[in-house]
């Protein structure tokens, strides 16, 4: 018995490449190459870096379905079906938009697969696949088997999970609906048997909320600690008010943390139910305390929101700029099928597209819907500025020698590397067609 894992592209434009910094290694397909005994044989194409062969001799398609892949994975789906070979689909889009993935597939796998995938598996063997699979959102004690990347070209950092989920719920959030607002802790030793097994030295611990139980977070620290390696993450802004919680992290070798500040707008907090990021006090002084620790800043802003115009972002470029953070994100609003803020804007008649992610026409860096204040071309022009803005050659030169000197120097040359490249991929993400273009994608 055979499958073939794919992992789809979002889109290409025509004789491009794509996106360098989108290339990091799926560790979910190593979860599942983990789950599946020794006697299968599997394969992987990712759809990023290498051509799907749509010949291949195999039993079975497993798919991997992203919202914005949405509309890829049906299509690359639809090759194998019709050869008469099933396909399996599973993640995050096709738990929250189960019913319309069942349309494009033999077998829908909702939530987590850990607790389903051998008795899919077996269903397969018997010829009795079922048409869905409830899966779990609980613990999980699997390690992923990366040898299934043997030989593909992904950026020169490990992946590691930590934990699964985020306690908070803010409304644009795929993450919180998906996992009903509850974070779940990954046993530590995993975590370590992870970063021990990797040839990589830089990694990124994979956690929507790194810092949403403080034992479990202190205790990771304290594991990893010991092994001496250089790591970034993601946590929040409330991360700031716990100087013993920044000391261990630093320690453990946290160069850079991810953070979501979203807006500085207070109505625009309130709106998307992210009030506590407003209610944390003064940010300059928060912002402070982690460069202090040694700790770099990735920020990331979203815009859209109903007080959102040029002012705001401009703020937010300002307050970035001000900052010298290691970089930021400025991104456009985008409803995720099934979140409260979808089901709002389709409640307002705002939606442009009722499925973007399936909308012939819809391209990367558009909004999907009508803002209160400003056009949707408008918003997505000013988000690219603001973009090229921070990566300009003397913003970026500011930022570097700030880096410089709160992060280890042996980071100088990631931090070079990372924006510049981000800076120079800022028109090349623009307007890249969702699901189309990649029948001739070159290798």
């Amino acid at each position: 018995m055979k499958i073939t894992f794919i992992l789809p592209a979002i889109g290409k434009k025509p004789g491009k490449k794509y996106i360098g910094t989108w290339k990091m290694e799926p560790l979910t397909i190593a979860v599942l190459k983990a789950l599946t005994p020794d006697d299968i044989e599997t394969e992987l194409f990712d759809d990023r870096i290498e051509l799907i062969d749509y010949n291949t001799q195999t039993d079975l398609v497993c798919i991997t379905v992203e919202t914005y892949t949405a509309k890829r994975c049906y299509r690359i789906a639809a090759k194998f079906r019709e050869r008469g070979i099933p396909v399996v689909m599973g993640g995050y889009h096709a738990t929250l938009c189960p019913e319309e993935t069942s349309q494009y597939c033999d077998s829908v796998i909702v939530s987590n697969a850990e607790t389903v995938w051998t008795q899919m598996l077996d269903d397969l063997k018997n010829s009795a696949l079922k048409k869905i699979y409830h899966g779990g959102t609980g613990e999980y004690n699997v390690r992923p088997d990366k040898s299934i990347f043997e030989g593909k070209k992904y950026l020169p950092v490990s992946l590691v999970e930590t934990g699964r989920g985020c306690c908070h719920s803010c409304e644009f959030c795929s993450i919180s609906k998906y996992y009903c607002s509850r974070y779940y802790c990954r046993d530590h030793k995993l975590i370590t048997d992870d970063i021990k097994s990797s040839q990589h030295k830089y990694f990124f611990l994979v956690d929507d909320n790194l810092v949403a139980n403080r034992s479990n977070a202190m205790g990771i620290f304290s594991d990893i600690e010991p092994l001496h390696i250089k790591w970034a993450g993601q946590g929040t802004l409330s991360m700031a008010k716990d100087r013993e919680l920044l000391s261990a992290m630093k320690r453990s070798g946290c160069e850079i943390i991810l953070i979501g500040f979203e807006s500085l707008n207070e109505a625009n907090l309130n709106q998307m139910n992210k009030s506590f990021n407003y209610a944390l006090g003064e940010r300059d002084e928060l912002v402070k305390r982690i460069h202090d620790a040694g700790i770099g800043i990735y920020a990331t802003f979203v815009f859209g929101y109903d007080n959102d115009d040029e002012r705001t972002i401009n703020d937010a470029l300002e307050f970035s700029k001000k900052h010298n953070f290691y970089t930021a994100a400025f991104n456009h609003l985008l409803p995720f099928p099934n979140t409260a803020l979808y089901d709002r804007l389709k409640s307002e008649n705002r939606l442009i597209y009722d499925k973007w992610w399936l909308a012939d026409g819809y391209n990367y860096g558009e909004l999907a819907f009508n803002p209160r204040l400003l056009s949707a071309e408008k918003m997505s022009s000013l988000c690219r500025e603001a973009r090229k803005e921070f990566s300009s050659p003397k913003t970026v030169m500011n930022r570097g020698f700030a880096s410089l000197g709160r992060t280890s120097p042996l980071l100088w040359g990631l931090f070079w590397g990372m924006n510049l490249r981000i800076g120079g991929e800022v028109d090349q993400k623009m307007n890249v067609p969702i699901g189309e273009n990649l029948d001739e994608f070159p290798k």
